[in-house]
């Protein structure tokens, strides 16, 4: 990947975005469609929604949601610490002893996430068990609540502070690749497009609040009114331990093996079929994945939208999921952004996509 794409990468994995607080991340994308697409704007919900080729048929809609778990600030107890609750799905395990910033209308603030010690734990069951987030508090080193509440109030948001890294190669790690790879890959696929002189309408959207509800595409996909629709996120590979003997009811899913072409009942076949064409005709590498309901993604409430929509969803292979040590491979999100440019551009206004002819 070129080295001013991966600079936007990190920038926007970089900035906080839980879900109901991605602003400041929404702006950097917003920022960085209008460097070449024909319109771009927010809309009342918080999404953003970037245009090529306006009044083009048919209307396309590319949707990754730019939202990413975190927590909330629930209360201040009278010794300063912080008790909170999630932001979307956590397995509780991982937050323990973990650095957290927290987003205040004045600005970070950092703090850690304290627990009882293992050594004071003298019942074996109570080793055992595992911490659950009510069990824990946020440690910001103030010395009461009074001090506490000056620097926090409740509502405030936060995330684990880990940052986005090249580990090897073109492996990358980062908190939030779930899903602001697939806000960063719509938006590389419009690009692309756009290059192609396609005949369609393309409106890629960073959709919001997907992590409590797909709340951010069903707003979107309303608004759009879409004729087809692609979502991208993360779906989960395979390829390493503790999941290797998933892989028969999961896929056979690896980090670098291509893009993720979803079937099934949230999928039209038409779309399925030719983004596997599309695939195979241009050389680009993929995997498929069968998903017998609804996806849990951006292209469920896509293809429920108003009288229905010829939904498709096209994932990045993913490491250690809801975690701050998510793992991708660049050289997927640069195969899943060129699969979908080449898939609209082979759309005309003639294309059909009714599922039984």
């Amino acid at each position: 990947m070129e080295k001013e794409r991966i600079d936007f990468l990190k920038k926007l994995l970089d900035t906080p975005s839980p879900s109901g607080f991605e602003g400041e991340a929404a702006k950097l994308w917003k920022a960085e469609a209008e460097r070449f697409a024909d319109e771009v704007r927010f809309d009342v919900h918080g999404n953003t929604i970037a245009t090529v080729n306006p009044g083009g048929k048919p209307k396309v809609m590319l949707a990754g949601h730019i939202d990413e778990i975190g927590l909330m600030v629930k209360s201040v107890d009278e010794q300063g610490f912080l008790k909170f609750a999630p932001i979307g799905g956590w397995d509780p395990q991982i937050l323990p002893g973990q650095r957290v910033k927290i987003l205040t209308k004045s600005g970070v603030v950092k703090g850690v996430i304290g627990k009882k010690p293992i050594h004071l734990m003298r019942k074996p069951e109570e080793r055992q068990k595992a911490t659950q987030i009510e069990e824990m508090f946020i440690d910001i080193g103030a010395k009461d609540k009074e001090e506490a509440e000056k620097l926090v109030s409740v509502g405030d948001p936060a995330v684990i502070d880990y940052q986005f890294e090249i580990l090897r190669g073109d492996l990358a790690v980062a908190r939030g690749f779930d899903d602001r790879i697939g806000a960063f890959t719509v938006l590389e696929a419009l690009r692309l497009a756009k290059e192609l002189g396609v005949k369609a309408e393309v409106n890629a959207v960073a959709t919001v609040q997907e992590e409590i509800g797909l709340r951010g595409a069903i707003t979107s996909a309303f608004h759009v009114h879409p004729d087809v629709g692609i979502a991208v996120d993360v779906t989960f590979a395979t390829d390493y331990p503790g999941m290797r003997q998933d892989k028969p009811l999961v896929g056979d899913i690896k980090l670098g093996g291509g893009p993720v072409i979803a079937r099934g009942p949230n999928i039209n076949p038409v779309v399925f079929e030719l983004l596997v064409k599309t695939a195979e005709e241009k050389g680009i590498d993929y995997q498929l994945e069968g998903i017998p309901r609804g996806t849990g993604t951006d292209a469920n409430a896509i293809q429920l939208s108003r009288g229905g929509v010829a939904a498709g969803l096209v994932s990045i292979p993913n490491r250690n999921m809801h975690t701050p040590v998510e793992m991708v491979h660049l050289g997927d999100v640069e195969n899943a952004a060129r699969l979908i440019a080449e898939f609209i551009a082979r759309l005309t206004p003639e294309t059909d996509f009714t599922p039984w002819r």
